[in-house]
């Protein structure tokens, strides 16, 4: 059965078939979006360093020192002592945020 035919067709017209087919092809697609969402958590891409934010950026290192001087992207990074990581997928959606307001 096709789905788009059955999610244009109101469910009092439906036959159970049809109901239950398009209610586990609806399940497979959230299940597949969870996955694939949580896999991507599970690995973010890091960086490292000045140098790290420089290239995600595609800038200067003295601009990537003053991106993160600035507060902009503190939500992705972690640092201890000299060690700079940053999780360069929460730093990019951050950047482009703070350039929104």
């Amino acid at each position: 059965m096709d789905t788009q035919n059955l999610l244009s067709k109101p469910i009092w017209q439906m036959t159970g078939e049809e109901f239950l087919t398009l209610t586990k092809t609806e399940n497979q697609n959230k299940t597949e979006k969870i996955q694939s969402e949580s896999s991507a958590k599970a690995n973010p891409k890091l960086v490292y360093g000045i140098r790290g934010i420089a290239n995600l950026f595609d800038c200067s290192i003295a601009t990537a020192n003053r991106i993160k001087k600035s507060g902009v992207i503190d939500g992705a990074i972690f640092q201890r002592n000299r060690t700079i990581v940053v999780n360069a997928d929460e730093a990019l959606k951050l950047f482009n945020d703070s350039e929104k307001k």
